[in-house]
């Protein structure tokens, strides 16, 4: 029996080395694939020309009952996907949007995000030079207005989407937390409840990857996300960033998001179908208590000021749109993505990921487990859905190849991820 132990005991002991080893390796790829920063200033050099580009024909506005018949699509757009959000599938509507329209996108190189959690920098665009001009900026990054300015057109349209604090950081939670060591520490079940009841145990500001499990919007826009909700500064922040984004989306009302999209954008039916990404098992959810509901707002404070200042604008909007008007168009959204569904999906649902036949439309997973749904896609498909079903299907990862992106880093680290630390 002791001898059994031993070999277990070493078999540990050699996974953790190895686990340590790789991880450290891919850090240090990471760290020595950082671009050289380009200089910082504004400059007339440095900025985008605007007339090198499809351009709107006005600037995004506020709904109007009716929409004006000679509106034209905007084309020049901003996206600052946020963690946890549905962000990944307002991806695929503007992957679809950019490509149906031939935009130009400014790509990340090498990996799926902007050298994250890095500040943003032109120079982190793939091919990037001083006065380049692109039409839709979209991957995940660390949000700084003044750089993103420099690769868009002046009247670009800036929009973001943002979600309940509680659900974002027990979401947040279940997928980072084995990439946070802080939190290795933790024993029990419901580490999520152990953490909420003695976060300070398990958070260092300055610890690896902490950012992900305190204020996690806040920190994607670039703010210090260790700030008490009543600190002036959350206020002021947020007061800037209203400055900045022409629709401000929220992912409990994804729908009703999608159609003042829609609206605003001068965009069709059609350019915002979707099926639904990064969806989880049911089983991989924790149902929080009231108690630990209370906590994990008063922890993610600056967050739910965030949120509730923009929750509050977005339903003006609604109001400005009409609530049975907005009754009316969601309904007819969801008939067009039911009909979808039926065309393309197989059983009309998604699956966990060992159910996925084709790797093409196999999802990103967590580190250590497999809880991300995808989906499989029919056999018999009527050949003039085939490209669509196949585009609406295609996760983040695969789109960006299909779009020629070079994503070298982000499969190394998948390789990593699923083969050696994948439980």
């Amino acid at each position: 029996m002791s001898g059994i132990r031993g070999n277990r005991c070493t078999l540990v002991i050699r996974r953790i080395i190895l686990w340590v080893l790789l991880t450290n390796i891919i850090l240090v790829m990471y760290c020595l694939k950082s671009p050289t920063p380009v200089k910082t200033s504004t400059s007339q050099e440095d900025t985008c020309p605007a007339k090198l580009l499809k351009r709107n024909m006005t600037m995004p506005t506020r709904s109007t009952k009716s929409q004006s018949a000679e509106c034209s699509p905007t084309v020049n757009i901003m996206f600052m996907k946020t963690h946890k959000t549905a962000s990944s599938t307002i991806l695929n509507i503007l992957f679809r949007f950019g490509e149906k329209h031939k935009l130009k996108f400014a790509f990340p190189d090498g990996r799926n995000d902007f050298f994250y959690p890095s500040p943003f920098l032109c120079s982190q665009v793939k091919d990037y030079r001083p006065g380049d001009c692109f039409n839709i900026v979209c991957n995940h990054m660390r949000f700084d207005h003044q750089e993103v300015a420099k690769l868009l057109p002046p009247d670009a349209a800036y929009i973001t989407i943002l979600r309940d604090p509680v659900e974002l950081f027990e979401s947040s939670f279940h997928y980072y937390h084995r990439a946070v060591p802080l939190t290795w520490g933790i024993n029990g079940e419901n580490k999520l409840a152990e953490f909420l009841n003695r976060p300070q145990t398990f958070y260092s500001p300055n610890a690896f990857n902490s950012f992900y499990l305190k204020n996690l919007l806040f920190f994607d826009f670039g703010f210090d996300n260790n700030l008490e909700a009543d600190d002036p500064r959350v206020m002021r922040n947020i007061h800037n960033l209203s400055k900045h984004f022409h629709l401000v989306l929220i992912a409990e009302y994804f729908e009703e998001s999608l159609i003042l999209l829609k609206e605003t954008f001068c965009w069709t039916m059609e350019d915002i179908m979707y099926f639904k990404f990064n969806a989880r098992k049911s089983s991989s959810v924790s149902r929080l208590t009231p108690e630990l509901r209370a906590k994990a707002l008063q922890w993610n404070g600056a967050d739910w000021r965030l949120y509730q200042h923009f929750n509050a604008t977005f339903w003006a909007r609604v109001d400005a749109f009409g609530r049975e008007r907005m009754k009316q168009e969601v309904k007819e959204l969801r008939r067009r993505n039911a009909e979808m569904k039926a065309i393309c999906i197989e059983d009309g649902c998604a699956v966990e990921a060992q159910k996925i036949q084709d790797r093409h439309f196999l999802p990103w997973q967590p580190v250590g487990e497999s809880s991300i749904l995808g989906y499989n896609m029919k056999k018999n498909i009527d050949p003039k859905f085939m490209t669509l079903c196949k585009k609406m299907l295609t996760p983040e990862i695969q789109y960006l190849s299909d779009l020629g992106v070079s994503l070298w880093l982000t499969k190394l680290w998948g390789w990593l991820k699923d083969s050696v630390l994948t439980v």
